[in-house]
Protein backbone atom coordinates (compact mmCIF):
# COMPACT_ATOMS: atom_id res chain seq x y z
CA UNK A 1 0.00 0.00 0.00
CA UNK A 2 1.08 3.35 -0.90
CA UNK A 3 2.02 5.75 1.60
CA UNK A 4 3.60 9.06 2.40
CA UNK A 5 6.75 9.82 4.32
CA UNK A 6 6.96 10.49 8.32
CA UNK A 7 7.59 13.93 7.32
CA UNK A 8 4.67 14.76 5.60
CA UNK A 9 2.77 13.92 9.15
CA UNK A 10 4.24 16.54 10.72
CA UNK A 11 3.58 19.82 8.22
CA UNK A 12 1.62 22.41 9.36
CA UNK A 13 2.21 24.84 7.00
CA UNK A 14 1.27 28.89 8.15
CA UNK A 15 -2.30 29.42 9.90
CA UNK A 16 -2.68 32.75 8.63
CA UNK A 17 -3.03 31.31 5.24
CA UNK A 18 -5.35 28.49 6.09
CA UNK A 19 -7.77 31.48 7.68
CA UNK A 20 -7.25 33.26 4.25
CA UNK A 21 -8.66 30.37 2.84
CA UNK A 22 -11.83 30.61 4.84
CA UNK A 23 -11.96 34.53 4.57
CA UNK A 24 -11.50 33.90 0.46
CA UNK A 25 -15.10 31.95 1.08
CA UNK A 26 -16.69 34.54 3.01
CA UNK A 27 -16.27 37.04 0.64
CA UNK A 28 -17.42 34.86 -1.86
CA UNK A 29 -20.69 34.88 -0.44
CA UNK A 30 -20.62 38.69 -0.07
CA UNK A 31 -19.74 39.31 2.54
CA UNK A 32 -17.48 42.88 3.56
CA UNK A 33 -14.42 41.90 5.43
CA UNK A 34 -11.76 44.04 6.39
CA UNK A 35 -8.15 41.99 6.88
CA UNK A 36 -6.35 42.74 9.91
CA UNK A 37 -4.45 39.27 9.54
CA UNK A 38 -1.80 38.96 6.94
CA UNK A 39 1.16 41.23 7.77
CA UNK A 40 0.83 43.09 3.90
CA UNK A 41 0.57 46.58 3.65
CA UNK A 42 -2.23 47.84 1.27
CA UNK A 43 0.78 50.14 0.36
CA UNK A 44 1.93 49.55 -3.21
CA UNK A 45 5.67 49.19 -3.90
CA UNK A 46 7.85 52.63 -4.85
CA UNK A 47 7.31 53.41 -8.23
CA UNK A 48 11.32 53.27 -8.84
CA UNK A 49 11.04 49.22 -7.67
CA UNK A 50 8.48 48.84 -10.25
CA UNK A 51 9.89 50.53 -12.84
CA UNK A 52 13.01 48.92 -12.19
CA UNK A 53 11.50 45.47 -12.77
CA UNK A 54 9.52 46.35 -15.80
CA UNK A 55 13.04 47.18 -17.55
CA UNK A 56 14.79 44.20 -16.14
CA UNK A 57 12.04 42.23 -18.20
CA UNK A 58 12.26 44.25 -21.26
CA UNK A 59 15.99 43.67 -21.28
CA UNK A 60 15.14 40.09 -21.20
CA UNK A 61 16.59 39.53 -17.46
CA UNK A 62 14.27 35.84 -17.33
CA UNK A 63 17.63 33.36 -17.85
CA UNK A 64 19.08 31.44 -15.42
CA UNK A 65 21.61 33.45 -12.90
CA UNK A 66 24.17 32.85 -10.22
CA UNK A 67 22.52 30.40 -7.71
CA UNK A 68 23.74 32.93 -4.89
CA UNK A 69 22.53 35.77 -6.20
CA UNK A 70 23.24 38.35 -9.18
CA UNK A 71 26.99 39.58 -7.74
CA UNK A 72 25.31 43.59 -8.44
CA UNK A 73 22.51 42.74 -5.85
CA UNK A 74 25.03 40.81 -3.12
CA UNK A 75 27.26 43.73 -3.83
CA UNK A 76 24.26 46.00 -3.12
CA UNK A 77 23.50 44.73 0.02
CA UNK A 78 27.06 44.70 1.61
CA UNK A 79 27.07 48.32 0.96
CA UNK A 80 23.47 48.59 2.21
CA UNK A 81 24.70 46.39 5.40
CA UNK A 82 27.65 48.99 5.39
CA UNK A 83 25.47 52.12 5.76
CA UNK A 84 23.11 50.71 8.02
CA UNK A 85 24.93 48.15 10.60
CA UNK A 86 28.19 49.67 10.22
CA UNK A 87 30.22 47.65 8.55
CA UNK A 88 30.65 45.61 5.16
CA UNK A 89 30.08 41.85 5.00
CA UNK A 90 32.21 40.06 1.94
CA UNK A 91 30.21 39.30 -1.13
CA UNK A 92 30.62 35.27 0.06
CA UNK A 93 28.77 35.73 3.14
CA UNK A 94 25.59 36.86 1.26
CA UNK A 95 23.02 34.44 -0.33
CA UNK A 96 19.74 35.71 -1.86
CA UNK A 97 16.85 33.79 -1.80
CA UNK A 98 12.97 34.06 -0.69
CA UNK A 99 13.43 35.35 3.21
CA UNK A 100 11.02 32.96 4.18
CA UNK A 101 13.17 30.36 2.81
CA UNK A 102 15.90 31.26 4.50
CA UNK A 103 14.41 29.81 8.29
CA UNK A 104 14.10 26.73 6.48
CA UNK A 105 17.38 26.37 4.61
CA UNK A 106 19.78 27.42 7.53
CA UNK A 107 17.98 24.98 10.65
CA UNK A 108 18.76 22.11 8.05
CA UNK A 109 22.06 23.21 7.75
CA UNK A 110 23.30 23.67 11.32
CA UNK A 111 20.91 21.21 13.01
CA UNK A 112 20.08 17.49 12.97
CA UNK A 113 17.33 15.47 14.20
CA UNK A 114 17.06 15.93 17.96
CA UNK A 115 18.91 19.16 18.21
CA UNK A 116 17.04 21.86 20.52
CA UNK A 117 16.63 25.39 18.85
CA UNK A 118 15.94 28.14 21.19
CA UNK A 119 13.13 30.24 19.94
CA UNK A 120 11.03 33.49 21.32
CA UNK A 121 7.53 33.22 22.08
CA UNK A 122 5.25 34.21 21.08
CA UNK A 123 7.10 34.47 18.08
CA UNK A 124 6.60 33.95 14.15
CA UNK A 125 4.54 30.57 13.29
CA UNK A 126 7.02 29.85 10.81
CA UNK A 127 9.75 29.05 13.43
CA UNK A 128 7.59 26.54 14.97
CA UNK A 129 6.20 24.96 11.84
CA UNK A 130 10.00 24.35 10.38
CA UNK A 131 11.27 22.84 13.51
CA UNK A 132 8.07 20.51 13.56
CA UNK A 133 8.58 18.93 10.26
CA UNK A 134 12.35 18.73 10.73
CA UNK A 135 11.70 16.97 13.59
CA UNK A 136 14.05 19.01 16.03
CA UNK A 137 13.27 20.71 19.67
CA UNK A 138 11.64 23.54 19.81
CA UNK A 139 12.93 25.23 23.70
CA UNK A 140 10.29 28.47 23.99
CA UNK A 141 11.02 31.59 25.85
CA UNK A 142 8.51 32.88 27.26
CA UNK A 143 7.93 36.65 26.19
CA UNK A 144 6.33 38.93 29.00
CA UNK A 145 4.03 41.75 28.50
CA UNK A 146 5.27 43.15 31.63
CA UNK A 147 8.63 43.53 30.43
CA UNK A 148 7.57 44.95 27.03
CA UNK A 149 7.91 41.75 24.99
CA UNK A 150 11.41 41.69 25.36
CA UNK A 151 13.93 38.69 25.25
CA UNK A 152 16.68 38.97 28.27
CA UNK A 153 19.83 37.19 28.17
CA UNK A 154 19.22 35.99 31.73
CA UNK A 155 15.79 34.22 30.61
CA UNK A 156 17.57 32.44 27.60
CA UNK A 157 21.02 31.07 29.43
CA UNK A 158 19.05 28.14 31.44
CA UNK A 159 17.79 26.99 28.55
CA UNK A 160 20.95 26.64 26.71
CA UNK A 161 22.27 22.49 26.57
CA UNK A 162 24.73 20.20 24.95
CA UNK A 163 22.17 19.28 22.18
CA UNK A 164 21.26 23.43 21.73
CA UNK A 165 22.46 24.76 18.47
CA UNK A 166 20.62 27.92 17.26
CA UNK A 167 18.93 30.81 19.14
CA UNK A 168 16.96 32.61 17.07
CA UNK A 169 15.93 36.29 17.79
CA UNK A 170 13.29 38.94 16.28
CA UNK A 171 13.68 42.43 16.70
CA UNK A 172 11.05 43.83 15.91
CA UNK A 173 9.72 40.92 16.48
CA UNK A 174 6.90 39.69 14.78
CA UNK A 175 4.05 39.66 16.59
CA UNK A 176 4.47 41.79 19.75
CA UNK A 177 6.48 44.48 17.61
CA UNK A 178 8.68 44.54 20.90
CA UNK A 179 12.57 46.22 19.75
CA UNK A 180 15.24 44.74 21.87
CA UNK A 181 17.58 47.94 23.66
CA UNK A 182 21.24 47.80 22.80
CA UNK A 183 22.15 46.28 26.00
CA UNK A 184 19.92 43.32 25.24
CA UNK A 185 21.04 42.53 22.09
CA UNK A 186 24.73 43.06 23.68
CA UNK A 187 23.90 40.33 26.70
CA UNK A 188 22.35 38.04 23.71
CA UNK A 189 25.22 38.12 21.64
CA UNK A 190 27.91 37.62 24.16
CA UNK A 191 26.08 34.56 25.62
CA UNK A 192 25.57 32.96 22.29
CA UNK A 193 29.44 33.37 22.11
CA UNK A 194 30.58 31.74 25.35
CA UNK A 195 27.78 28.95 25.01
CA UNK A 196 29.25 28.65 21.10
CA UNK A 197 26.04 28.49 19.71
CA UNK A 198 24.83 30.09 16.37
CA UNK A 199 22.61 32.88 16.20
CA UNK A 200 20.22 33.32 13.66
CA UNK A 201 18.95 37.73 13.47
CA UNK A 202 15.43 38.06 12.04
CA UNK A 203 15.84 41.64 11.30
CA UNK A 204 13.36 41.44 8.20
CA UNK A 205 11.54 44.65 10.56
CA UNK A 206 14.68 46.70 11.23
CA UNK A 207 13.70 49.59 9.37
CA UNK A 208 10.08 50.09 10.49
CA UNK A 209 11.01 51.57 13.36
CA UNK A 210 8.69 53.84 15.76
CA UNK A 211 10.80 55.15 18.94
CA UNK A 212 14.58 54.13 19.19
CA UNK A 213 16.71 52.57 16.85
CA UNK A 214 17.39 48.97 15.64
CA UNK A 215 20.31 46.85 17.05
CA UNK A 216 21.64 43.79 15.55
CA UNK A 217 23.39 41.02 16.94
CA UNK A 218 26.10 40.90 14.22
CA UNK A 219 27.63 43.89 15.79
CA UNK A 220 29.93 41.05 17.74
CA UNK A 221 30.87 39.21 15.09
CA UNK A 222 29.95 40.86 11.96
CA UNK A 223 28.51 37.88 10.68
CA UNK A 224 31.71 35.91 10.08
CA UNK A 225 31.52 33.25 13.11
CA UNK A 226 28.17 32.38 14.53
CA UNK A 227 25.60 35.30 13.58
CA UNK A 228 22.84 35.02 10.99
CA UNK A 229 21.04 38.04 9.68
CA UNK A 230 17.82 37.46 8.01
CA UNK A 231 16.68 40.71 5.99
CA UNK A 232 14.81 40.99 2.65
CA UNK A 233 12.46 43.46 0.70
CA UNK A 234 8.95 42.56 1.90
CA UNK A 235 8.22 44.79 4.77
CA UNK A 236 10.50 47.65 4.06
CA UNK A 237 9.86 48.59 0.99
CA UNK A 238 6.41 47.09 0.44
CA UNK A 239 7.39 44.08 -1.70
CA UNK A 240 5.84 40.95 -0.33
CA UNK A 241 4.94 39.53 -3.81
CA UNK A 242 8.53 39.82 -4.94
CA UNK A 243 9.51 36.86 -2.25
CA UNK A 244 12.89 38.31 -2.13
CA UNK A 245 15.15 38.50 1.06
CA UNK A 246 18.85 37.63 1.49
CA UNK A 247 20.69 35.92 4.64
CA UNK A 248 24.53 37.32 5.46
CA UNK A 249 26.82 34.32 7.57
CA UNK A 250 29.98 33.21 8.22
CA UNK A 251 31.26 31.62 4.78
CA UNK A 252 31.33 28.00 5.52
CA UNK A 253 27.88 28.28 6.31
CA UNK A 254 26.53 30.18 3.59
CA UNK A 255 27.60 28.16 0.56
CA UNK A 256 26.00 24.93 2.29
CA UNK A 257 22.73 26.78 2.70
CA UNK A 258 23.53 28.30 -0.78
CA UNK A 259 24.04 24.37 -2.56
CA UNK A 260 20.79 23.36 -0.40
CA UNK A 261 18.97 26.27 -2.30
CA UNK A 262 20.72 25.71 -5.61
CA UNK A 263 18.89 22.23 -5.03
CA UNK A 264 15.81 23.20 -4.66
CA UNK A 265 15.01 26.25 -6.15
CA UNK A 266 18.33 26.60 -8.90
CA UNK A 267 17.73 30.68 -8.51
CA UNK A 268 15.87 33.00 -7.41
CA UNK A 269 13.65 35.55 -10.61
CA UNK A 270 17.04 38.14 -12.14
CA UNK A 271 14.17 40.57 -13.09
CA UNK A 272 12.89 40.45 -9.40
CA UNK A 273 16.74 41.25 -7.99
CA UNK A 274 16.68 44.06 -10.61
CA UNK A 275 14.27 45.66 -8.92
CA UNK A 276 15.69 44.91 -5.20
CA UNK A 277 18.68 46.57 -6.23
CA UNK A 278 16.80 49.77 -6.80
CA UNK A 279 15.06 49.50 -3.86
CA UNK A 280 18.79 49.00 -1.76
CA UNK A 281 20.43 52.02 -4.02
CA UNK A 282 17.57 54.31 -4.74
CA UNK A 283 15.49 56.89 -3.22
CA UNK A 284 15.25 56.16 0.30
CA UNK A 285 13.30 58.96 1.63
CA UNK A 286 10.41 57.75 0.40
CA UNK A 287 11.04 54.86 2.35
CA UNK A 288 11.69 57.11 5.38
CA UNK A 289 7.98 59.20 4.24
CA UNK A 290 5.85 55.54 4.43
CA UNK A 291 7.54 54.53 7.62
CA UNK A 292 6.15 57.80 9.31
CA UNK A 293 2.84 56.49 7.99
CA UNK A 294 3.03 53.59 9.61
CA UNK A 295 3.63 55.46 12.51
CA UNK A 296 1.01 57.54 12.41
CA UNK A 297 -1.58 54.62 12.02
CA UNK A 298 -0.37 52.72 14.78
CA UNK A 299 -0.77 55.89 17.13
CA UNK A 300 -4.55 55.85 15.37
CA UNK A 301 -5.23 52.87 16.07
CA UNK A 302 -3.89 52.63 19.34
CA UNK A 303 -6.07 55.07 20.44
CA UNK A 304 -8.82 53.20 19.19
CA UNK A 305 -8.32 49.97 20.33
CA UNK A 306 -7.27 51.02 23.78
CA UNK A 307 -10.97 52.64 24.12
CA UNK A 308 -12.50 49.64 23.59
CA UNK A 309 -13.57 47.82 26.65
CA UNK A 310 -11.83 44.65 27.51
CA UNK A 311 -8.92 45.35 25.33
CA UNK A 312 -5.96 46.84 26.07
CA UNK A 313 -2.81 47.27 23.98
CA UNK A 314 0.87 48.30 24.79
CA UNK A 315 2.58 50.49 22.00
CA UNK A 316 4.97 48.76 19.59
CA UNK A 317 8.25 49.87 19.03
CA UNK A 318 8.56 48.45 15.15
CA UNK A 319 6.67 46.08 12.53
CA UNK A 320 3.26 47.14 12.06
CA UNK A 321 1.24 45.15 14.29
CA UNK A 322 -0.38 45.74 17.39
CA UNK A 323 -1.13 42.83 20.12
CA UNK A 324 -3.78 43.58 21.88
CA UNK A 325 -4.68 41.64 25.40
CA UNK A 326 -8.11 40.55 25.45
CA UNK A 327 -8.37 38.17 28.25
CA UNK A 328 -11.06 40.89 29.80
CA UNK A 329 -13.33 39.68 27.61
CA UNK A 330 -13.19 36.24 28.57
CA UNK A 331 -12.77 34.97 25.01
CA UNK A 332 -9.95 32.80 24.26
CA UNK A 333 -7.62 34.14 21.51
CA UNK A 334 -9.22 31.66 19.17
CA UNK A 335 -12.75 32.46 20.32
CA UNK A 336 -11.82 36.13 19.93
CA UNK A 337 -10.83 36.10 16.38
CA UNK A 338 -14.05 33.46 15.13
CA UNK A 339 -16.20 35.63 16.76
CA UNK A 340 -15.11 38.96 15.12
CA UNK A 341 -14.80 37.13 11.75
CA UNK A 342 -18.48 35.53 12.00
CA UNK A 343 -20.23 38.54 13.98
CA UNK A 344 -18.22 41.56 12.74
CA UNK A 345 -16.55 40.79 9.25
CA UNK A 346 -12.76 41.27 10.70
CA UNK A 347 -10.36 39.13 9.95
CA UNK A 348 -7.37 38.99 12.80
CA UNK A 349 -4.87 36.43 14.17
CA UNK A 350 -5.26 34.51 17.39
CA UNK A 351 -2.11 34.77 19.72
CA UNK A 352 -1.90 31.48 19.68
CA UNK A 353 -0.93 31.18 16.32
CA UNK A 354 2.60 32.37 17.50
CA UNK A 355 2.53 30.23 20.64
CA UNK A 356 0.71 29.01 23.47
CA UNK A 357 2.72 32.24 25.68
CA UNK A 358 -0.10 34.08 23.18
CA UNK A 359 -2.90 33.05 24.61
CA UNK A 360 -5.09 36.28 25.80
CA UNK A 361 -4.11 38.23 22.90
CA UNK A 362 -4.71 38.66 19.17
CA UNK A 363 -2.86 40.53 15.82
CA UNK A 364 -3.83 43.21 14.11
CA UNK A 365 -1.80 44.37 11.04
CA UNK A 366 -2.64 48.20 11.00
CA UNK A 367 -1.22 48.89 7.21
CA UNK A 368 -4.38 50.20 6.16
CA UNK A 369 -6.26 53.47 5.33
CA UNK A 370 -6.55 55.37 8.60
CA UNK A 371 -10.84 54.70 7.97
CA UNK A 372 -10.49 51.20 7.12
CA UNK A 373 -9.26 51.04 10.70
CA UNK A 374 -11.66 53.10 12.00
CA UNK A 375 -14.40 50.41 10.78
CA UNK A 376 -12.78 47.29 11.99
CA UNK A 377 -12.36 49.11 15.78
CA UNK A 378 -16.27 49.77 15.62
CA UNK A 379 -17.22 46.66 13.96
CA UNK A 380 -15.02 45.17 17.07
CA UNK A 381 -17.32 47.55 19.56
CA UNK A 382 -20.08 47.18 18.67
CA UNK A 383 -19.51 43.21 18.41
CA UNK A 384 -18.23 43.03 22.02
CA UNK A 385 -20.90 45.27 23.26
CA UNK A 386 -23.71 42.92 21.66
CA UNK A 387 -22.06 39.98 23.02
CA UNK A 388 -22.23 41.61 26.69
CA UNK A 389 -26.16 42.76 25.84
CA UNK A 390 -26.97 39.05 25.28
CA UNK A 391 -25.01 37.54 27.57
CA UNK A 392 -26.78 40.06 30.52
CA UNK A 393 -30.43 37.81 29.29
Amino acid sequence: MKTFSKLTGRLLGQPMFHLLEKIERFKKAGRDIIHLEIGDADFRAHQHIIDATKNALDADKTHYVNSMGLNELRDAICEYTLQTLDFRPRREQVLVMPAHAIIDTLIRCVANPGDEIICPEPGFSSYHAVLTYLNLKKTSIPLKEENKFCLQAADIEPKIHDHTRLLIITSPNNPTGSVLSKKQVRDIALLCQQKDIYLLSDEIYSRVIYEGQHYSCSFLDQCRERTIILNGFGKSFSMPGWRLGYAIGPVDLIQKMGLLFQTIYSCCSPFNQYGAIEALTGNQEVVEARIKTYKSLRDFILSEINDIPGITCTAPKGAFYIFPNIKETGLTSAAFADYMLKKADVALLPGTHFGQTGEGYVRICFTKKQDELHRACERIRNALKERVQCDQF
